[in-house]
This record gives C-alpha cells, structure tokens and sequence, in this order.
C-alpha cells in the first residue's frame, strides 16, 4: 500500500507543478470562477465546445499544491468528454472525496483523479480537491 500511496502523493506534485492546463481560452463558450475562502483557493475555468462534446478547458488562478492539481487532473480527464460522461465523473470524484460508496468499476473511471481519494481522510482539504469539480458541475 505504501507504493500505491507514493505514487498517488507522485501524481498531485507533478500535477500541482505542471501548468499545461492553466492557461487562458481565446473565446471561451463559457467561463466559471470558484473560490475557496477557507484557504484562498481561487480558480477560473474556461470552457469551449465541439457539439456536445469538451473540446477545449482550461483554469487560471491560484491555490494550494491539491486544489491546482485537483484541478489539473481534472481537465486531463474531461477533455474530449461529452456533457453527459462529464457530469457522472463529477459525481463519482466527489463520492469517493466525502467518502459515500462508490465501486471499483466507478473508481476506474476517474483516472489519475483517484490518486486524491486519501484526501478524503483530512477533512480540512477536501474542499481544497472539491474546488474545481464543484465549478465544473456549475459550469455544464
């Protein structure tokens, strides 16, 4: 388990340090800020579309090492998504962060999003990894 553990505490790094997502959308078909006044999280997502499908999204902002990685993951994951496959990852990431029953299969779909799940024991920053989910789901 430690392993697993490392690799997960691997992923948010590499993701909090990357900024491949954070940038700025030309013309965005939509635009959503989120704010998380407990820790000063604070993140702007930008989003267009191909039909129904996430052709293009991306955050600016600034926040702790889990929000901007939460956030990344995130955008890695719904790219390319439509509305619909968009809104039951939501549901499932935000299940498995406040700790509500969720199955393997469903675990499988959150990619690299499951590297947060221990998130879920430090109740203090689950708001910090729910920040961008939770605008996501305001934004479709």
């Amino acid at each position: 388990m430690e392993d697993l553990e490392s690799i997960y505490t691997d992923i948010i790094m590499e993701q909090s340090m990357s900024n491949h997502n954070k940038r700025k959308i030309d013309k965005p078909d939509k635009s959503e800020h989120g704010h998380n006044p407990s820790c000063g999280d604070d993140i702007t997502l930008e989003i267009t579309y191909e039909g129904d499908k996430i052709s293009d999204l991306a955050f600016s902002g600034h926040g702790c090492a889990i929000s901007q990685a939460s956030t990344s993951i995130m955008i890695d994951l719904l790219k390319g998504k439509t509305k619909e496959e968009a809104k039951k990852i939501i549901d499932i990431f935000l299940k498995m962060i406040r700790r509500e029953e969720v199955t393997e299969e469903q675990l499988e779909k959150l990619g690299d999003a499951r590297a947060l799940q221990n998130i879920s024991n430090m109740p203090a920053r689950v708001k910090c990894a729910e920040l961008a989910w939770y605008t996501m789901q305001k934004i479709l």
